[in-house]
């Protein structure tokens, strides 16, 4: 019996010795993926670990936050590991309750019951390691992410790296090259428009003829190259208040450009505040912004075109703007995000809030007179809707009224200065003007040398300025990035009053070519945008045409666009441009103008204008 059984036994071993060699093999192997495994967990945590040292020594993570951030990982590892044993347990329970109820059953049958087994199920570590390194790399994109969001949220490392008044400014800019080119037409005629601006500076007709600046250019091409450059500065004083200025070019005697013409061989650019204000913003708790008060030289407030206001302008003055906000419950209104107020070329459109009405009111002094009580101002109001009319299709109307004060010139009286202060400090041209000095013979301040006789020497706009104002937009954006936008804006002048005119400076226009005391205070233009709203990166693009229609008293000449007939109203032309993104935040803007004069002497004016433009 013992014989037979080692023989058994034996034969039994000689047979599985090739199976227990192959298993060992497969053993050796699995081993060895663990260790690897092992290795690269443990090359994983300390790459984690010397990252957030680092972080730490140079200032760009707190060691609080660090500590905290090393202790809620481990806290979350040991709550996810305790899980995963709950859950593994109650699998094992409940397989070993169905195998043992199998068995039960069976044992009825054939024979006596025998004690219940428990089964314990055994995962090995390298399964689990491999299960830990299948969802480390599925989450390691989606944690990076979320780390770098909270960082710049939570601006890691900046309070302990720079003062806490740095992270309060927000510094901006832009820079602009311009190549401008302006032909005239061949019906033209030489010596047909007189240059008030230069008669003005000079003191007379005769005094801007000796420096040959009597007349404007209408008949001789020119090309012009032109820069612009803007450094900003905003500071957020407290959540409420704010304060901002900017630096900008500016060739020093224009309000409605700051643009630096090339060409000044030896001599510096002039370097301007464009901005300096002070602002205020009442905020809700649910984040709607339902007031704003600003004080100082500010940016345009108005809902309006460069019809209008050039986009350049920059106002002098105190607004207010409040807002009445409805629907913001609504996903669409509450996830809205509007393009910047002036992020077309020559539209501003105001108050960034949809689904709202807005009142914005303003008052704007724009020259003090010596030796007067009388001083030069404008006050404004409009008021609108602004609605997201379909998804984020939107549509904006306002209506405004601008009142200048104290701007239409006065006749002095023979060798009276009292009036003088009444010439408008600027202009560009087409408004009627009517001069406040005339050489009669006997006037000191306007002889013979200056002016030829019943010519004046100094020149004041005509009429009064009293503008109602109409202005439409309705940005289509259901093909969105590419939007569809169309502006409509309609301006009349109610303070022309001829019978007025007449009365202060009678005989003036009779026999004087080109004049009239007549009426010419309408104007409209009708303007349409496709593509994208804002330039931001390469291959954004949109498209432009426009027509306008400008009389020459309909609105004040010398705060209208600056490149549209060069300037100024008595107008009327279309034009065509395209924006095209060359990289980031840098495009480039292309424009054809063709334009006519409306009344007087023939004057047509075609202007290609080329901008190089970047952002930061």
């Amino acid at each position: 019996m013992t014989k037979r059984t080692l023989v058994t036994l034996l034969a039994g071993s000689l047979a599985a010795a090739p199976v227990l060699a192959d298993e060992k093999q497969e053993l050796l192997k699995l081993k060895q993926e663990i260790a690897g495994e092992r290795e690269k967990l443990l090359e994983l945590k300390n790459t984690a670990t010397n990252l957030i040292d680092i972080f730490v020594q140079q200032g760009l993570l707190d060691k609080q936050k660090a500590e905290a951030l090393m202790k809620s990982a481990k806290s979350k590892a040991v709550q996810e590991s305790q899980q995963q044993t709950s859950t593994t347990t109650l699998e094992d329970n409940a397989s070993t309750t169905s195998t043992n109820t199998s068995t039960a059953t069976t044992s009825t049958a054939a024979e006596p019951a025998k004690p219940k087994s428990i089964r314990f199920a055994y995962v090995p570590e390298f399964v689990k390691e491999e299960i830990r390194q299948d969802v480390i790399k599925d989450l390691t994109g989606k944690v990076v992410t979320e780390v770098k969001a909270d960082a710049k949220k939570e601006k890691w490392g900046v309070p302990a790296a720079l003062p806490e008044w740095i992270s309060a400014i927000k510094v901006t800019g832009d820079a602009r090259l311009r190549m401008q080119d302006d032909m005239y037409g061949s019906s033209n005629i030489q010596n047909s428009y007189l240059n008030y601006s230069a008669i003005n500076q000079d003191g007379g007709l005769l005094a801007a003829y000796n420096k040959n600046q009597e007349y404007q250019n209408s008949t001789f091409d020119s090309t012009r190259f032109l820069e612009r450059f803007r450094l900003a500065f905003d500071a957020n004083v407290t959540d409420a208040l704010k304060t901002g200025l900017r630096f900008s070019t500016t060739n020093g005697y224009s309000p409605v450009s700051t643009n630096q013409l090339l060409g000044n061989t030896g001599q510096t650019y002039q370097v301007a505040i464009d901005r300096a204000f002070i602002q205020y913003d009442y905020v809700d708790s649910h984040k709607n912004d339902w007031l704003t008060l600003s004080g100082g030289r500010i940016a345009n407030p108005w809902l309006s075109t460069e019809m209008m206001y050039s986009p350049e302008l920059s106002f002098e003055g105190f607004v207010g703007n409040f807002r009445w906000h409805m629907n913001q419950a609504d996903p669409t209104v509450k996830n809205y995000a509007a393009a910047p107020a002036n992020s077309r070329f020559g539209i501003q459109t105001g108050p960034q809030t949809p689904d709202s009405l807005f009142l914005t009111l303003g008052a704007f002094p724009l020259q003090e007179a010596n030796l007067s009580t009388s001083s030069k101002w404008l006050f404004g109001g409009q008021m609108g809707a602004d609605w997201l009319v379909h998804n984020d299709s939107r549509l904006k109307v306002a209506t405004a009224y601008y009142d200048y004060e104290n701007i239409s010139a006065r006749a002095n009286a023979d060798n009276s200065f009292t009036y003088d202060w009444t010439a408008p400090q600027f202009m560009q041209k087409g408004n009627t003007l009517v001069p406040i000095n005339v050489n009669d013979g006997i006037n000191s301040r306007c002889t013979s040398s200056q002016s030829s006789l019943n010519s004046g020497c100094l020149y004041g706009l005509a009429s009064d300025f009293k503008i109602f104002n109409t202005t439409l937009m309705y940005d289509f954006a259901d093909f969105a990035p590419t939007h569809i936008m169309m502006t409509v804006d309609f301006a009349k002048n109610l303070g022309y009053n001829a019978n007025a005119i007449a009365r202060n400076f009678p005989n003036y226009f009779t026999g004087q070519p080109g004049l009239d005391n007549k009426d010419h205070s309408n104007a409209f233009q009708v303007r349409f945008d496709i593509g994208h709203p804002e330039m931001r990166r390469f291959k954004d693009w949109s498209a432009i045409f426009s027509y306008r229609y400008l009389q020459r008293d309909a609105v004040l000449d010398a705060f209208t666009d600056t490149v549209f007939h060069q300037g100024g109203t008595d107008a009327k032309g279309w034009m065509i441009g395209g924006n095209y993104g060359l990289a980031k935040n840098t495009w480039m803007l292309l424009r054809w103008y063709s334009t006519q004069a409306i009344d007087g002497p023939p004057l047509d004016i075609n202007t290609l204008t080329m901008d190089l433009n970047m952002r930061m």
